[in-house]
């Protein structure tokens, strides 16, 4: 009876041991083969979402025009014009151009913080980047419009229109402070051209979608120059976005704070 008793435990510790062992290296094995197709993927969207971005501006510093004719059933149409002065992806000066009006009035983004500066208030205002601009358009598509910065992005699928083939993305904001909670991202797998994007709430109701089109050569490269925002909750409303005279210009650091404002001109 002695002799069954001491053996008896030294057996249930060589079969524990040997339990140990087996999860130390079988278990990361099988997670080492599931986990790198998943990062594969996401780097590949990744990759996918940082190409178009190039297409739609440069990386260089670079000022840009933008008319903005909004519409709506019943109502006149209205029209905006704004210049645009953009630094990456964290430092951009938007000026209000027209109406005359509203002349002087310029919004400030520094990383993903918004300012308003408005002539006859003496500090500007803080902002969010999803408060509306004008018609369907939010300050942060004219401030802060680089996906790949606010976005980790997953390939949904591949899709075919008028015979081209499309990597369709899922984008989801990397925190609350961005303009969209997610956006469904449509780009055409050739040449990484933006074709349309969904835009959705943080509840995932669909607020809006655009498309990319008439594509010319500015600073080197195709671009769209136009850009239509529909309106998805209500029909026959939209926005239209056209970008024109863009050039690169060497945009000292100064130029993207509050106390230079007032200078701009």
């Amino acid at each position: 009876m002695e002799i069954m008793t001491i053996r008896h435990p030294c057996v249930k510790a060589t079969a524990i041991l040997m339990l140990f062992v087996l999860s130390v290296f079988i278990v990361p094995c099988h997670a080492a083969e599931t986990t790198p197709p998943a990062q594969a993927d996401d780097s590949i969207a990744r990759t996918i979402v940082e190409k178009a971005d190039l297409v739609r501006f440069p990386s260089e510093g670079f000022q840009v025009d933008i008319a903005i004719n909004s519409s709506q059933a019943g109502q006149a149409a209205e029209s905006r014009k704004y210049r645009v002065l953009s630094k990456g992806n964290s430092n951009t000066v938007v000026m209000v151009t027209e109406p005359a009006s509203e002349r002087g009035q310029i919004i400030l983004m520094k990383g993903r913080d918004l300012w308003v500066f408005m002539p006859d208030v003496s500090q500007p205002i803080r902002i969010a980047l999803s408060q509306r601009l004008t018609g369907q358009v939010a300050n942060g598509d004219l401030a802060r419009a680089n996906f790949s910065a606010d976005y980790n992005p997953k390939l949904l699928r591949t899709d075919s229109i008028d015979n081209e083939n499309y990597h369709v993305l899922d984008l989801i904001a990397v925190d609350r402070s961005v303009t969209y909670q997610r956006v469904v991202y449509w780009v055409r797998q050739r040449d990484f051209w933006p074709y349309k994007a969904e835009f959705y709430s943080l509840s995932n109701r669909l607020l809006k979608t655009c498309k990319y089109e008439n594509y010319q050569t500015m600073e080197g490269r195709l671009r769209p120059t136009r850009l239509v925002m529909e309106d998805a909750l209500k029909s026959g409303e939209q926005s239209v976005l056209e970008y024109g005279s863009m050039k690169l210009r060497d945009l000292p650091d100064k130029i993207f704070t509050k106390d230079y404002l007032k200078k701009l001109d």
